[in-house]
């Protein structure tokens, strides 16, 4: 693991991200809230994934709250990967950890739908992906009906029974409509037919991670936005870092070589929740514990968390909660 941020340099010119203020000493709506939801009892591999919320609390403060705007006004001169905006300018609470979020899977709902009601947008912290679960139903709560899912994963997670591989159905189960789930990033080997024709059968767009490479990630947003939305209720993104390729991501035990790179995700990230009816984001699979000596998994999923924020600061639509 990385050396501890309480190392970090001062500089009153070159503010850190993070250390936002607890849930419950905030007043008022806010923008975004944090929370982790540190699953990882129910892993198919052995997983200490429950560290990774405090990982990335504390990676957060490695990076500025500070994006170039993408119409280089600041002399940046960057792609328009998604609307973004300057992070100083938001709200962000922390609503802390769910305290049992595997045994007591209603809590860590609760705890989520306590955090959507102040903000526009949560950001869950795993934990393995069977956070995506309590992010998702705790967010939507009675509008699944009209909820959409945007997965970035490698994998359809659509197996029987409650593990980290069974988020999708379990969703699917409790009135989640299969036609607008989509899942961006999919990879040959690491799925199975019985579990391909699964999604099939359940109506839901798979966007091979080639089609990434070849179509562009503003291409692919778009329509995963378009196809998760088409009801108009709020669409919850799951970002499953081991859509990523092994090198950039080691503290995922399931990635393998040739998935997204570090910008893919850090981009549809952005791009996805540039989108006002994106109402939450988790990130997940990412074992704190299990990551290369410079912590670059965590600090990959700090700077998801900072993407998803200037997205969200530059969404037009300011308004309270909904």
């Amino acid at each position: 693991m990385a050396s501890s941020s309480t190392s970090l340099p001062h500089d009153r010119s070159w503010p850190r991200a993070g250390d936002w203020p607890a849930l419950d000493g905030s007043e008022g709506d806010l923008d975004a809230v944090l929370v982790g939801l540190g699953t990882h009892a129910t892993s198919l591999s052995p997983t200490s994934a429950h560290t990774t919320p405090s990982a990335v609390r504390e990676a957060l403060r490695r990076y500025s709250p500070y994006a170039y705007p993408a119409d280089g006004a600041a002399g940046g001169g960057r792609a328009a990967t998604g609307s973004g905006g300057a992070l100083d300018a938001l709200r962000v609470g922390d609503a802390g950890d769910a305290s049992a979020p595997d045994a007591d899977e209603e809590g860590a709902i609760a705890l989520v739908a306590r955090a959507a009601g102040r903000a526009r947008l949560v950001i869950a912290l795993g934990g393995d992906n069977a956070a995506t679960v309590p992010a998702a139903l705790g967010t939507w709560g009675d509008r699944i009906g009209s909820a959409g899912l945007i997965t970035i994963d490698a994998h359809h997670d659509l197996r029987d029974g409650r593990s980290n591989g069974s988020p999708v159905r379990r969703l699917l189960e409790a009135g989640l409509d299969g036609s607008r789930v989509v899942q961006v990033g999919i990879q040959d080997f690491a799925n199975s037919r019985a579990y391909a024709e699964r999604a099939a059968a359940a109506g839901i767009r798979v966007v091979h991670r080639d089609a990434v490479e070849l179509r562009g990630v503003q291409a692919v947003a778009a329509e995963a936005l378009e196809i998760a939305g088409a009801a108009g209720g709020p669409i919850h993104l799951d970002v499953d870092v081991d859509a990523c390729d092994r090198s950039v991501a080691p503290g995922c035990p399931a990635a393998t070589p040739g998935g997204l790179s570090a910008w893919q995700l850090r981009a549809l990230v952005r791009a996805v929740v540039a989108d006002p009816r994106v109402a939450s984001v988790d990130f997940t699979e990412v074992d704190a514990a299990a990551d290369a000596a410079d912590g670059r998994t965590v600090r990959l999923v700090a700077l998801g968390v900072l993407e998803a924020l200037s997205a969200l600061a530059g969404r037009a639509a300011r308004g309270p909660a909904s």
